[in-house]
């Protein structure tokens, strides 16, 4: 495989260094098919994806290759998070390979060139198919951050296919508080007011890191606000064993040692949801076989990021041939007939 050739030169290089080729790369590359409808197809929150894998937020943080990541076989791609203002993030080194783990550990802090910028590109894609998510976020430095992800849904309702709020990234001091009930009412509260009755869908991305108590509490307020679905999860603080020697570098891990953890909250927030809301599934898998146990375990939708680093732009592809296949030796005949089905 082509990727196979390259990954020694690519690791070779700072991780953010080449993060940043890889866009350039894709930038460039001729605009082919997005993927179609077919057995995968599945509808969540009235949206009809082509199949439930999509490329999760933090690969493209600005929406610049969004229809790119779709040409790969990607059911859907998620863009962001996006700020309101344009904001460094966090002083460099922030982005750690784990080659020995399979993982990555980053603290990049919602860099990104800003909200304006971001729509300039977005909208020029705005009749294009293909679905689109726009992850939202709120600048560090912000007096009012609620306030941010109101202003930032009013400003991406027009080009989204759906919204995800995020406050669970753990690179931006006290952006996890607004998982607290209160505060995440009243943040949804905002949200929605700002979004109007004939926006797109919200999504809300959780953190492994939670309590049972916050789980019942969270899954309590999406059923009742009607959110569009709940994404379980996004990066983790904790540190299972780890071999790399950059497991102790601050920030969230990702890849395959949060497997294991994204799982079992999946599966702890399709129980306290009963099943109400649909659930994206994020978190380590990188081969069809997890992404189907997540399907079975109770996701309608299933999201990566990390295991691209280490497997390349073919993954996508693979993963989806994998799942007609599981879909069709298990018996069923449909995506929606599987999830929960464990």
């Amino acid at each position: 495989m082509l990727f196979d050739l390259f990954r020694p030169a690519v690791f070779a290089l700072d991780p953010e260094r080449a993060h940043r080729l890889t866009l350039a790369a894709l930038k460039m590359a001729p605009l082919g098919p997005i993927a179609e409808a077919g057995p995968l197809e599945t509808e969540v929150a009235g949206i009809r994806f082509p199949n439930p894998l999509g490329m999760a937020a933090g690969f493209d943080k600005d929406g610049e290759v969004p229809d790119k990541l779709l040409a790969l076989g990607f059911g859907f791609a998620e863009v962001g998070s996006i700020t309101p203002r344009p904001q460094a993030g966090n002083p460099r080194p922030r982005l750690f390979r784990l080659v020995e783990d399979r993982a990555v550990i980053n603290r990049m802090g919602f860099n990104n060139g800003g909200a304006e910028a971001a729509v300039q590109r977005l909208a020029q894609r705005k009749q294009r198919a293909g679905v689109l998510g726009i992850n939202i976020g709120a600048n560090k430095d912000s007096t009012d951050r609620i306030a941010d992800y109101a202003e930032m849904t009013r400003i991406m309702t027009p080009l989204a296919s759906y919204l995800a709020v995020n406050i669970s990234s753990p690179n931006t001091p006290g952006l996890r508080a607004l998982q607290d009930e209160s505060a995440l009412i009243s943040l949804l509260d905002a949200v929605f007011d700002a979004r109007g009755p004939e926006g797109p869908p919200v999504f809300l991305k959780v953190a492994p890191d939670l309590e049972p108590a916050d789980i019942d509490a969270i899954a309590r307020i999406a059923i009742d606000k009607q959110l569009g679905a709940l994404i379980v999860s996004n990066t983790t603080i904790s540190r299972p064993a780890l071999a790399s020697p950059h497991a102790g570098e601050a920030g969230g891990l990702s890849g395959a040692p949060l497997h294991d953890l994204a799982l079992q909250r999946l599966r702890d927030f399709r129980k306290a949801t009963g099943g109400a809301i649909p659930l994206v599934g994020v978190g380590g898998i990188a081969t069809a076989e997890q992404a189907w146990a997540r399907i079975r375990a109770g996701a309608s939708l299933v999201q990566l990021y990390s295991a691209m680093v280490y497997e390349g732009p073919g993954l996508p592809r693979r993963i989806r041939h994998g799942l007609e296949h599981l879909m069709l030796r298990d018996g069923f005949s449909s995506i929606a007939e599987a999830v929960g089905s464990e």
